[in-house]
């Protein structure tokens, strides 16, 4: 087989850079190479954890022409949907649990001109988006459960990416798959193999000294990878 159609994309985490500067931060990684910024908002319910909201989106999107993949780890999530649109997101990524009706959140997040995705954590199987794919542009599998940073790679995640790798390809659809969880140039080649191209690096990235050399790293790593 080969690679996904879709060119490799990484979007470093914010939530593994400094907040006392994070205009700063997104500058570094877009210089950097950055493809995409990716934003995890916890609302300390669904995920045990707090980050920030949508005033903090708006405040940063003038800093940058990076594509803002937010990810939205709260629930209820529908009632916020429209804050992060007007916010500035590009794409609004939701749990499959974090509503009562998924087809409907996904319809309001494209009701309000988004790019929509769903996410799928460790203990969410494959076909929870199996009635969905025809409304979504991106699923992205959780390699570590939701809430924080800087956890240890869930290896037993690959079988189901490649099962969602599967299902993109007969849905005939342009859907990205997108892995967020203890990626680094090591396990970036493994998810790349198993048929992701959008990959989310948090410590990886703002933990090195180097920003240019982490993403740059990460992208030998899956050079000339192919699914396997």
């Amino acid at each position: 087989m080969t690679l996904s159609p879709h060119p490799l994309a990484i979007a470093p985490s914010l939530l593994a850079g400094d907040f006392s500067r994070l205009a700063d931060e997104i500058a570094a990684v877009e210089k950097a190479g950055a493809d995409w910024l990716h934003l995890d908002i916890m609302d300390g319910h669904f995920v045990p954890n707090i980050s920030f909201g949508p005033s903090v989106v708006k405040a940063l999107r003038p800093h940058t022409k990076l594509f803002f993949d937010v990810h939205l780890m709260i629930s209820p999530v529908d009632p916020y949907i429209e804050a992060f649109a007007e916010a500035g997101a590009d794409q609004i990524l939701v749990h499959a649990e974090a509503g009562p009706h998924l087809h409907r959140t996904l319809q309001l997040i494209k009701h309000y001109g988004k790019m929509a995705g769903v996410v799928l954590n460790p203990a969410t199987p494959a076909i929870a988006i199996a009635d969905v794919l025809d409304m979504i542009d991106q699923v992205l599998v959780m390699t570590v459960n939701p809430g924080f940073g800087g956890q240890k790679f869930i290896a037993s995640q690959l079988p189901k990416i490649a099962e969602i790798r599967r299902m993109i390809d007969a849905s005939g659809r342009s859907i990205r798959l997108e892995i967020d969880g203890g990626i680094n140039a090591e396990t970036a080649r493994q998810v790349v193999q198993a048929g992701a191209d959008t990959l989310v690096a948090g410590t990886s990235i703002f933990g090195a000294p180097n920003y240019a050399d982490a993403i740059g790293a990460i992208r030998a790593a899956c050079s000339g990878a192919s699914i396997t």
